[in-house]
């Protein structure tokens, strides 16, 4: 009924009207009585078999919901009815902003993809910290950027202070320094300034009682060369995984037309396309490095996908493009 009706009904409508139309539709819905025992019945399953321990973190299946989708962490207690066994909020930044012009989100169905050039669109430090003191019983993990107006030498402060702001409210940490929309973040990937941010932020943690993880983005658009530079800095830095991988600006093989692709214009590519590409990466960090923990991400639209990312070598994944 979803695939046939639902799902088609709703692809006609613009995509994030449509998210911000079934979020709403979702919260009347867990207003009913019972409806989030409902949920779990059909969608969660425990067992300790199925429990895996990363970073020093327990968690109770291998699957879990990417960032962007809960951007300002209102969503996390909702979607955990579904059986994930983590969901990460964000990004996250020191101030709220609207992100670029609309439209910024276009779907790729013969693709079975996505383009956004969101640019970070959230509402700030504050209003997540306030979203996120309830009780939850569901791992989160708080991305962390910066605002779009901050220059790139200070970028670190806009990393440091969502990370200390989140640090009492969230299980790990994401540096998100790789999305393609945002001017300039790319540059962050830069080992002088991203050895700047990760080592403040490891610096940072020190005085705090307790350990949480820090995990790197970084981004599918990386050759072997800046693959092996950016592990040396994980390493060197002492954050403690990464994940693998955001969003690419290539737009290589797609069945879109390329008229189509070209009225898109900018913005990073997610979904199928990029699915090979991050299992690529996420095999040769693991034969560099086999014990270092890797969330894997990109292009999982099924089991067997999420299955051949855990085989290339990562210890946990992520859904996004192929959850919607």
């Amino acid at each position: 009924m979803y695939k046939s009706i639902i799902r088609p009904l709703l692809f006609l409508l613009p995509p994030e009207k449509v998210h911000f139309f079934v979020a709403i539709v979702l919260k009347i819905f867990l207003g009913v009585p019972l409806a989030d025992h409902f949920l779990r019945l059909l969608y969660s399953v425990k067992n300790k078999k199925l429990e895996k321990e990363v970073a020093g973190i327990r968690f109770p299946n291998q699957v879990g919901l990417a960032a962007g989708f809960d951007k300002n962490a209102t969503l996390y207690r909702d979607f955990s009815n579904f059986g994930f066994g983590f969901i990460e909020i964000g990004t996250v930044t020191p101030l709220a902003q609207p992100g670029n012009e609309k439209p910024r989100l276009f779907r790729l169905p013969k693709d079975k993809a996505l383009i956004n050039r969101m640019g970070f669109n959230n509402n700030g430090l504050e209003k997540a910290i306030k979203n996120l003191n309830k009780k939850r019983d569901i791992i989160i993990g708080g991305n962390i950027g910066k605002n779009t107006s901050t220059p790139n030498e200070m970028a670190v402060n806009d990393y440091v202070k969502c990370f200390k702001g989140l640090y009492g409210y969230v299980d790990y940490f994401v540096v998100n320094v790789s999305c393609p929309n945002i001017s300039d973040l790319k540059k962050l990937q830069d080992q002088e300034s991203l050895e700047q941010i990760l080592t403040e932020i490891t610096d940072v943690r020190k005085n705090f009682d307790k350990y949480k993880p820090v995990f790197l983005k970084v981004s599918p658009d990386l050759n072997l060369r800046q693959i092996d530079q950016t592990l040396s800095l994980v390493d060197k830095s002492g954050i403690d995984g990464v994940v693998v991988a955001n969003t690419t600006v290539s737009r290589e093989n797609l069945n879109t037309s390329q008229k189509k692709i070209e009225k898109i214009g900018n913005g990073g590519l997610s979904g199928l396309p990029i699915r090979d590409r991050s299992t690529e990466m996420i095999k040769y960090i693991h034969t560099k490095n086999k014990s270092l923990p890797i969330i894997g991400v990109g292009g999982i639209m099924t089991a067997k996908d999420a299955i051949e990312k855990l085989k290339a070598g990562a210890s946990l994944v992520q859904v996004y493009t192929g959850f919607i």
